[in-house]
């Protein structure tokens, strides 16, 4: 049953439908928000990796520590995203100092996350990097633009910058604030030879509107690839349609995140991501 504009549907609100407690899992911090914020992060590395989204021990994902504006939580270098576990993430502060966890946080993950954050603690408070292969193959082009051709697309309508210079690898502070600027407040960011920077308010929004911009650009890509031209969908849709998105959008987010770690439970072989 399609949910209404306001992100409810017939059955359930969002707010009503099942969702995993963190009470309910091994007790590992004395901060309930932060246990929440752990488990929900590696729920991300999980999805992230059965979705082909990772690429070997590389990449990054991370979430800032409930109530703080100078730590965040991020995989200690070295493990498959299918590693990872609520209490193997490092919490880290703005000098990349590891105050919880075991391990280290590699150079690319701090400098670009740690502006990212600090750019806009509120709007920027998961922000998940990735090489998933199709919007970095968009990447890779002259011309990364995501057109407005289907209504996946839509999601994205004028909310993502498009950088395209390329500096290397991000290993010093500076770097790090220039794609944060490049950013602007927006939700997605395409990195040319690179790869794709999405942020959300919450966990539950950077992995929707993750899964739902790599989704948009395969339809691109495969569509591109018949040689035929792209049907454009008229502007006054374009933002007609984001508009109604955007008014549902965290409760239709928060409903798949939590149906995605329900199945993750079911799976059996990544059940333990919460632990």
């Amino acid at each position: 049953m399609a949910p209404t504009v306001d992100g409810t549907n017939k059955r359930k609100r969002a707010d009503e439908q099942p969702k995993l407690d963190a009470a309910k899992f091994p007790y590992t911090s004395k901060d309930p928000a932060l246990w929440q914020a752990r488990v929900d992060l590696a729920a991300i590395y999980r999805l992230c990796h059965n979705a082909n989204f990772n690429e070997g021990i590389c990449n990054h994902l991370t979430v800032m520590a409930p109530n703080c504006l100078d730590k965040f939580l991020v995989i200690a270098y070295g493990l498959m995203w299918s590693e990872v576990t609520a209490s193997n993430l490092l919490l880290v502060d703005e000098n990349n100092k590891v105050l919880e966890g075991e391990g280290f946080a590699e150079d690319t993950a701090f400098f670009i996350h740690k502006e990212i954050h600090m750019a806009d603690p509120v709007k920027n408070v998961c922000i998940l990097h990735t090489h998933q292969p199709y919007p970095s193959a968009l990447c890779c082009l002259e011309d990364p633009t995501l057109y407005m051709c289907h209504q996946n697309c839509l999601r994205f309508h004028n909310d993502i910058a498009y950088d395209h210079t390329f500096n290397g690898l991000v290993l010093e502070e500076n770097e790090g604030k220039r794609l944060a600027k490049f950013m602007g407040g927006k939700r997605v960011l395409m990195h040319s030879n690179h790869g794709v920077i999405v942020v959300g308010g919450s966990c539950a929004e950077a992995w929707d509107d993750l899964y739902y911009f790599d989704r948009a650009c395969e339809v691109q890509i495969i569509a591109m690839s018949t040689g035929k031209p792209l049907k454009m969908i008229k502007e006054n849709i374009a933002e007609h349609f984001k508009l109604d998105m955007d008014k549902g959008k965290a409760g239709w987010a928060k409903n798949f995140f939590e149906a995605a770690k329900r199945d993750l439970i079911k799976q059996g072989r990544d059940a333990d991501f919460c632990t």
